[in-house]
């Protein structure tokens, strides 16, 4: 049985729809494993001259601002749960990931946001600093326009893994995920594109797919007799995020579970893609 002591929640006021979605699932998980939730809110200084000369000052009417809306936010949510609210000032990524070191969490729970590709350019991106550089598992939710409505529920569980070392410690997470919740169990691989080029476009050749996914499901075989798991299969082609997505609808999943922790191969590869791309709640673990 899995054991979360403490997740840690990140809040950003000025994407409220997605902190309150992702607030939501964290009080089913708090109160299903137990935990206790550091709200946190982290007041990101401007990057303005003005700010700079005036030695790093943000005003006191923005801070009491801040402070109002992480004390009242999510309340009737989290009612019943151990919360403590921390209100920090820096580098969003940076704090969420000390706050996590600091309270020793088991799992930081926040929001993706939707931006276009020329903002995630230039902006970057909070969540995919945070996957980098976190110890512990992330849940991050799916947008709000994509998520499932009403109150979370696992009962379908979907796992990515891409038949590596750590593919074992990614089921292990699912399997135990699925069994706190009495939850079904699939195992997804998505094998590299199988279209060859030529005159007329692009065409599948039937004996290469074939091959691959014969190879995939032998090897996701043998794992399952070695870890006594007997989880369904999926086996993919191609576009990483786009074939999970087929995957989780095909399962009707609440939740993927994705190894983040190789240092190479396509699930690694395709790591903030899938976060961001998935219409569930992706937990990389």
């Amino acid at each position: 049985m899995l054991t979360i002591n403490r997740i840690v929640l990140p809040v950003d006021f000025d994407f409220p729809e997605g902190s309150l979605h992702v607030g939501q699932q964290a009080a089913v998980l708090a109160r299903h494993f137990h935990s206790s939730i550091v709200m946190l809110h982290v007041i990101v200084p401007p990057s303005s001259l003005a700010y700079t000369l005036s030695g790093g000052y943000v005003p006191a009417q923005v801070l009491e601002s801040a402070r109002k809306n992480l004390d009242e936010f999510l309340r009737p949510e989290l009612e019943g749960i151990e919360v403590r609210r921390v209100l920090v000032e820096g580098d969003a990524a940076q704090a969420i990931v000390g706050i996590t070191r600091e309270e020793k969490a088991g799992l930081i729970m926040m929001p993706t946001h939707n931006y276009g590709a020329l903002e995630r350019l230039l902006l970057g991106s909070v969540t995919a600093k945070v996957l980098h550089d976190r110890e512990c598992p992330v849940w991050t939710s799916a947008h709000v326009e994509d998520g499932p409505a009403g109150e979370l529920a696992i009962r379908n569980v979907l796992c990515a893994i891409d038949l590596s070392e750590h593919s074992r410690n990614t089921i292990c997470w699912a399997a135990q995920i699925a069994a706190d919740f009495g939850a079904h169990l699939t195992l997804a691989h998505i094998t590299a594109g199988v279209e060859m080029f030529g005159p007329g476009g692009a065409y599948v050749v039937p004996e290469f797919k074939e091959e691959l996914t014969q190879y995939a499901t032998e090897q996701i075989a043998r794992i399952q007799q070695e870890m006594g798991t007997h989880a369904d299969v999926f086996v993919g082609s191609g576009n990483v995020p786009e074939q999970l997505n087929l995957a989780a609808q095909k399962t009707n999943a609440d939740v993927l579970v994705i190894g983040c922790r190789p240092a190479s191969g396509r699930l690694r590869a395709s790591g903030y893609a899938i976060v961001r791309e998935l219409r569930v709640p992706v937990l990389s673990v």
